[in-house]
């Protein structure tokens, strides 16, 4: 059995756009940068939940649609003075599909960046 859960074709998601996976664990935001890069964090904001992937994609950064929050999509913390963190979920393209790491999903647990 493989680590890796294939979740979509990197086409389903839009360029500096995410989609919401949902899990045992909670909803999963997957998020798309210009240059295909992809991540995965919690889809709640730290600051008061909002959902992070109705939010806008700026380089490898996420700005929250209710406060204006910006969060980083490498690492979850949040961006300038606001101070807090979202669960990162390790998140990677293979030939042209996105694929999530099934351990970490089913953990919860946060490596600090996208693999």
């Amino acid at each position: 059995m493989t680590d890796w859960i294939d979740i979509a074709p990197l086409a389903d998601v839009p360029a500096r756009g995410a989609r919401v996976i949902k899990t045992a664990l909670g909803c999963v935001a997957v998020f798309r940068t210009a240059d295909d890069q992809v991540f995965a964090l919690d889809n709640a904001c730290p600051h008061k939940a909002g959902p992070l992937a109705e939010g806008i994609v700026h380089g490898t950064s996420v700005t929250c649609p209710l406060h204006n929050w910006v969060i980083s999509l490498e690492t979850g913390e949040a961006q300038g003075a606001d101070e807090g963190r979202v669960v990162t979920y390790p998140a990677r393209v293979e030939r042209g599909r996105i694929l999530l790491n099934r351990t970490f999903l089913q953990a919860g647990r946060t490596d600090g960046a996208a693999a």
